[in-house]
């Protein structure tokens, strides 16, 4: 590739705006470029080698480089007429190309959204002191609920953080507002609109490849917002050492333009100026196309250079002071000067902010299409002294403006492979196969006992067919056989052994290819060692991932860009496109809620991220780490599935560490609670097995006291009985007193009745007797016996002893 540190002659960009304005102003920028990049002074041109540079580099990548090289190599004087071989090259780099590219190509990735303008973070910021607040009241909110049914929490209370760590987590995870929702999904939207899954995989194969992309976006009334893939074999730039091309002040692509396409873009054309422009279309077409492709060109195609050119306006304002004391700012042109002799209050108020002009020249001509300031500048809100181009470029192997590719890196490799392809055709041409001596004055000797001798024929059949020769060790004559072995085999290794050599050369040239490029063997899975661990194939193939990153991230670049880029032309869309309604109910069908965030989207100032979906080794890790903890039962289930959710691999273990001390927390208090809960049932056992004693006892003491009472009442009972009893008794006993007294009283008195009956009987008696007696004196009579019978005496010993109480 050619210097690029060529000189050229811009014109001075500290004019006026005016004058940058001009027509003549613009065709001097155009003629500078083409100075610089299609100057034929030196014989060749810095675009025309960046051309064929990048085509054979292109060539080489799908397998289909010159072989006049190889003819060269290996003809004598040019002569190649004793070489019968097939020179079609051998695709070796195509493998290692598409290995690379549809390896990047499948990593996948959300583009993501940030507010960054003061509204935004004024809503973030009081989002994230509510959480704070809740997280701080929580206990009173939560007394506030349990006490008097009043819900005191500004948000979901089982959302709520616990730790800041967990807060800073959630507020990347979880929090989303509405409005960068809307700008992400009407990025999503373009991004499909303008198929920009296939533009990515063009400008991965280029860097791959040519060791540079290039993105181009636009935004027109009729169409809206479009994104283009850029060749970079077209592009032209300015001067940089920048692998983002973020210093180069001018860019632009070369495109071949049909005329009628030409009189489409530019309708100001008049028919003279067409026939102008095909009149000196040869001398366009000899200077400025490239050797690969001047036998392709049209003969109704134009070339035409569109370019973009970066340079800085003035703002001015005339600030005059009122009568009120107050300053009224009045927009002037650069030219503008407050005059120093007029009376009153006038200053100049100046600012310098970068603006870009959009221009289209046809290459080898004097004719300037288009010359204007650029109508919708994409300027970002954070500063809007400055300006972004249309084009995204990125080179990341770039030094002193050459640029360097994995592809350039091992042309010489695939050279040489190809040379050894071809002398391996050579070797294989001239080796013969093995081959056999025949004695045919041996074979005379033998005789076979029949009469016959040895024919040879029959000889090369026995010998090729069961690998025996008959021979004979002497002659007929007796003498010593000199060909007693009439057959012999022939071998000719000579060509084994340059096969060996060449194939070992092939196999270091292609093992060169994988040093130089770092794609080894557990990259693309061809020679997988089996004796080597699994762990070791991902080691070594996570460390040709890294030889390449370079690669993706010089791809995630240029679609950063695009979508900040886009996202700058969505205010476009909104504010001045016709087709803002289509736009935004497009993005509806997919939300309806954000359509109310689009109509003030233009108003918000977002930054752009890409978070790159996790590889198959990143994917691993996280796995590995996420069983590990469910075997070590530090999440729950649940966790696991939140955790392969999250995209974002350095998120996901930081949400794993939350949730593995959560569960870990939550396991000690769950363990403290059910010790706590053993100890208050040991407790309670034991104050159960107290009161079960108490009880025990209580009843026994009961039991007790009832058959005490029992007892008691028994006794009392039977003691009632006794006293009733003994009343009974005693009245019995009473009665009978009362009645042996009466019988006694009746006794004596019976007693004394009969006492005195006796007494009166006796004195009847001895009144009698003594009448007798007188009588008997007086009468003389015999001695009478006064004695009784015995009938009359009470005796057995009849008593009431039995009737005393007891």
């Amino acid at each position: 590739m050619a210097e690029s540190g060529i000189k050229s002659y811009f014109p001075s960009q500290t004019v006026s705006d005016a004058e940058k304005l001009s027509y003549e102003y613009g065709l001097k920028v155009g003629k500078a470029i083409e100075q610089e990049w299609f100057n034929n002074d030196r014989g060749s041109n810095r675009y025309g080698t960046n051309h064929n540079d990048f085509h054979n580099l292109r060539l080489y990548a799908r397998g289909e480089q010159s072989i006049q090289k190889y003819k060269d190599e290996l003809s004598i004087n040019g002569d190649l007429s004793y070489l019968n071989l097939d020179w079609k090259p051998v695709p070796i780099i195509s493998k290692f190309v598409d290995i690379v590219v549809n390896g990047i190509a499948e990593r996948t990735y959300d583009i993501k959204a940030y507010s960054q303008d003061p509204f935004g973070i004024e809503k973030r910021t009081e989002y994230m002191e509510s959480i704070i607040r809740d997280m701080q009241s929580k206990e009173f909110n939560d007394a506030a609920m349990e006490n008097f049914n009043i819900d005191l929490y500004e948000n979901k209370k089982e959302e709520l953080p616990e730790s800041e760590e967990e807060l800073a987590l959630h507020m990347q995870l979880s929090y989303k507002q509405a409005v960068e929702l809307a700008e992400e999904q009407a990025l999503n939207v373009l991004f499909d609109g303008n198929n920009y899954e296939l533009i990515k995989k063009r400008f991965y194969y280029d860097l791959t490849v040519l060791g540079i992309g290039a993105v181009k976006t636009n935004f027109n009334t009729s169409e809206g917002v479009t994104i283009d893939y850029v060749d970079p074999a077209n592009l032209v730039y300015s001067y940089t050492d920048s692998p983002n091309f973020e210093d180069i002040y001018y860019v632009g692509e070369v495109k071949s333009i049909p005329v009628n396409e030409l009189a489409k873009q530019f309708p100001h054309l008049s028919e003279s100026d067409l026939e102008d422009i095909m009149k000196n279309k040869s001398n366009n077409r000899s200077n400025y196309s490239s050797r690969h492709s001047y036998d392709k060109e049209d003969n109704n195609t134009i070339q035409v250079l569109y370019f973009n050119y970066k340079t800085y306006m003035n703002e001015v304002y005339k600030v005059k002071e009122t009568g009120t004391g107050a300053d009224k700012i009045i927009p002037k042109d650069d030219s503008f000067n407050p005059p120093e002799d007029k009376e009153g209050g006038y200053s100049k108020m100046l600012r310098s902010i970068e603006c870009l002009y959009e221009g289209a020249m046809i290459l080898g001509t004097e004719k300037l299409l288009k010359w204007e300031m650029s109508k919708n500048m994409m300027r970002p809100k954070s500063d809007f002294t400055k300006v972004k181009m249309n084009y995204s470029i990125v080179a990341p192997r770039i030094y002193d403006g050459r640029i360097d590719s994995l592809v350039k890196r091992v042309t010489g490799f695939a050279d040489m492979i190809q040379l050894t392809h071809l002398k391996l055709q050579q070797v294989m041409s001239r080796m013969v196969p093995d081959g056999v001596y025949l004695d045919a004055d041996g074979l005379a000797e033998v005789d076979l006992g029949n009469g016959t001798n040895y024919n040879p024929q029959e000889a090369l059949n026995m010998f090729f067919q069961t690998g025996s020769v008959i021979g004979r060790s002497f002659t007929s004559e007796g003498d010593m056989n000199p060909g007693k072995v009439p057959i012999q085999e022939i071998t000719s290794g000579s060509g084994g052994n340059k096969m060996q050599a060449l194939i070992g050369n092939y196999n270091y040239y292609l093992q060169m290819i994988r040093d130089v490029t770092g794609l080894n063997e557990a990259r693309d899975g061809s020679i997988p060692d089996k004796n080597a661990l699994v762990g070791v194939q991902k080691l070594a193939a996570a460390n040709s991932n890294t030889a390449t990153r370079h690669i993706l991230q010089a791809g995630l670049f240029l679609t950063a860009q695009t979508a900040e880029c886009l996202s700058l032309r969505i205010s476009d869309i909104i504010e001045y496109s016709p087709t803002k309604d289509a736009f935004i109910q497009a993005i509806g069908t997919h939300n309806v809620a954000t359509l109310e965030e689009m109509k003030n989207l233009h108003l918000y100032d977002f930054g752009i991220f890409l978070e790159l979906m996790p590889d198959e080794e990143e994917k691993g890790i996280l796995e590995n780490n996420i069983q590990m903890a469910l075997q070590q039962q530090t999440i729950e289930l649940e966790d696991a599935i939140d955790l392969r959710e999250v995209r974002n691999v350095r998120l996901a273990n930081q949400l794993l560490k939350i949730r593995r001390k959560k569960k870990m927390d939550k396991d000690q208090a769950m363990q403290q609670q059910n010790m706590q809960q053993q100890a208050q049932l040991n407790q309670q056992s034991a104050q159960a097995a107290a009161q079960a004693d108490v009880q025990k006892n209580q009843a026994l003491t009961a039991g007790k006291a009832e058959l005490l009472q029992m007892e008691a009442q028994v006794e009392s009972q039977r003691m009632m009985q006794e006293v009733q009893m003994k009343k009974e008794l005693m009245a019995l006993e009473f009665q009978y007193n009362m009645q042996l007294k009466g019988v006694e009283v009746d006794g004596v008195k019976e007693r004394e009745k009969q006492k005195e009956d006796r007494k009166d009987e006796r004195t009847k008696i001895q009144a009698t007797q003594q009448s007798e007696m007188i009588e008997q004196r007086n009468s003389g009579k015999p001695p009478k016996n006064f004695e009784s019978a015995g009938n009359d005496i009470l005796g057995g010993g009849f008593d009431l002893g039995s009737f005393d109480p007891r």
